[in-house]
């Protein structure tokens, strides 16, 4: 038996009713969302058919997984805390979206590797004056639908919240500033008399960054890493997401919803707090 966590635009009582009687399960109201105690268990493909059927998020976390042992949450940026690609945004203001945007979106569905991808993309930025990154950041950058009340709602509850992006820390940097957040990682532009040279400082952080990354601030507060959350949406994040004790695939391309604990599609980021309780 197994509990399953109904959330969605679409959710009303009926709705509820009907999948508790599906599922032989239990309704409890709860704040914004509803849970079904003793539901059967059901297979990935088993909750994908509910999901469809009804339009709404319904999941069940992992056995092993305790809510309240939570104390990390890692998240990606682009297109999961923020509503764009920055790379995509930056590359209009050379006239290369359209190249730039089919790379990343090939990236994201696992089609290539990350690394590589990115160096093709940053290099077709070379000679890009800088301050159109500040034109993204200002005019098309915005947190996701129920960014600040997932933010508001993990840290009442203690828990360290982290920014992990194969994006750039031009965008990560001012984000844990505004938005309060403990740890954040990116990539670092080369700039070079007000201008991108088209290569990134250092080693690129890729889907091992973000793993390595995630397991290091688990050291750092000295917690398993079965007490952090991940969240993401795009192929470079899976490793992330692998190694915590729950995942979570927000708007994710097939393959990570494929791979992921739980997946939230109807919901916007304030989701994630019903998966914790």
């Amino acid at each position: 038996m197994t509990t399953l966590i109904l959330q969605g635009p679409n959710l009303d009582n009926d709705t509820v009713q009907t999948i508790a009687a599906e599922t032989g399960g239990t309704p409890e109201p709860c704040d914004g969302y509803w849970r079904i105690h003793d539901a059967q268990a059901l297979n990935h493909e088993q909750l994908d058919a509910l999901r469809r059927q009804h339009l709404l998020d319904i999941n069940a976390l992992p056995a092993e997984f305790d809510p309240a042992q939570v104390r990390l949450l890692v998240t990606d940026m682009d297109s999961t805390l923020i509503n764009i690609e920055c790379i995509d945004e930056i590359a209009d203001f050379i006239g290369k979206k359209p190249e730039v945007a089919a790379i990343t979106e090939a990236a994201m569905r696992g089609e290539l590797n990350f690394e590589q991808s990115l160096a093709r993309r940053v290099a077709l930025l070379a000679g890009l004056d800088a301050s159109a990154l500040e034109h993204v950041y200002r005019e098309r950058l915005r947190p996701n639908p129920g960014a600040e009340q997932m933010i508001a709602g993990l840290q009442a509850r203690g828990i360290k919240i982290a920014l992990v992006s194969g994006g750039f820390t031009y965008f990560t940097e001012r984000l844990k500033e505004r938005l309060k957040l403990d740890y954040a990682r990116a990539n670092t532009l080369e700039i070079i008399a007000g201008r991108l040279t088209g290569k990134v400082l250092g080693g690129i952080v890729g889907a091992e960054g973000k793993r390595a990354f995630l397991l290091e601030l688990c050291r750092t507060l000295g917690i398993t890493a079965r007490q952090a959350v991940a969240v993401g949406d795009g192929a470079n994040d899976l490793l992330m997401m692998n190694a915590a004790g729950l995942s979570i695939a927000y708007h994710a391309k097939p393959k990570v919803q494929a791979r992921a604990h739980t997946a939230l599609n109807q919901s916007g980021l304030e989701g994630v707090l019903a998966l914790l309780g």
